[in-house]
């Protein structure tokens, strides 16, 4: 059933109070941060006059609200400024590193999707038996596992031990990308796989014991009709939101996943602004994460209503 245009238009409407929020909210932060951006440029040569003019030059010397009012100007003239460590244009370090991380985002959210899927059928139609049990407990441990500890493990033994697949890096074709971020992709994918799985098995073994799946096979149906007509369709609407919502853990992972990984994403460039006070690319990551994570609640709710045409009534 089609989502109705209202629905759409409310739902767009919401993500701009969230997104100046987000804005207001780490402008600050980031002018919180210990420590400043000049001293950590220019190092030992740090003296007390050379950081007030370099200072001066990038504007951080005024008040807070005046920064804020000038970034506001250029951020809606689209310019997001230039790196203060990397001397290059903001948006072309975001530009050219966020592609990356949605790669690695993308391909971990289908590694979830491929093992979660499958798995939480055969938990549920095998509801209470061995089978199910041990699908639970092994999931569990991904679940419980710290995302690094989690990479550091498949690294020594899938990269270092067994030199199935490289450290680290990206690659330039596509299939050398598939082949540098499987294991970092892997990495993030165990976790939320886990998740997935037990919301999946626990919607359809709900879905299962419900009158009009006892209906559809009292009418004849086929198992294969009734399992993808009537029990994924309803089992699978809190999973896709459940998805939906995990896209934001999926980019917060990302930023450790690169740096054990040495993948040349958005995630490693943070890190990397964070700890040289950067904040013009701090504030151009964030933001960036922030309006792709609200594009994905967004298209998350619409899929929703598709699914449940009650959720936009």
């Amino acid at each position: 059933m089609p989502v109705s245009l209202r629905y759409v238009v409310l739902r767009l409407l919401q993500i701009v109070p969230t997104f100046i929020l987000i804005m207001v909210v780490m402008f600050v932060l980031v002018r919180l941060l210990p420590g400043d951006p000049t001293s950590a440029l220019l190092g030992e040569r740090a003296t007390d006059e050379a950081v007030a003019r370099i200072n001066a030059q990038l504007g951080l010397d005024k008040p807070i609200p005046v920064q804020f009012v000038i970034f506001l100007e250029n951020f809606f003239r689209g310019d997001l400024g230039d790196s203060i460590v990397n001397k290059t244009s903001v948006l072309g370090l975001v530009l050219n590193r966020l592609p990356v991380t949605l790669f690695l985002t993308a391909l971990a959210s289908l590694l979830s999707v491929a093992m979660a899927v499958p798995l939480a059928f055969v938990a549920a139609l095998r509801h209470g038996s061995a089978a199910d049990s041990i699908i639970r407990s092994a999931f569990q441990v991904g679940l419980s596992t710290p995302v690094f500890y989690l990479g550091i493990l498949l690294l020594t033994l899938f990269a270092a031990h067994l030199r199935w697949f490289p450290v680290g890096g990206y690659g330039e074709t596509l299939a050398d990308k598939l082949y540098h971020l499987f294991l970092p992709a892997l990495t993030l994918a165990l976790s939320l796989s886990a998740v997935l799985m037990r919301n999946l098995r626990n919607s359809i073994v709900e879905v299962l014991q419900a009158e009009y799946v006892d209906f559809a096979r009292a009418k004849g149906l086929k198992a294969r009709i009734v399992l993808g007509k009537h029990v994924l369709r309803n089992a699978v609407i809190p999973t896709v939101t459940l998805l939906g919502l995990n896209i934001g853990t999926l980019l917060g992972g990302a930023v450790i996943t690169e740096t054990v990984f040495a993948v040349p994403g958005a995630g490693r460039l943070m890190i990397e602004a964070i700890f040289g006070r950067d904040y013009p690319v701090i504030l151009g990551l964030t933001m960036a994460l922030a309006l792709l994570v609200s594009l994905v609640f967004l298209v998350t709710d619409l899929v929703q209503a598709a699914l449940d045409p009650r959720v936009s009534a």
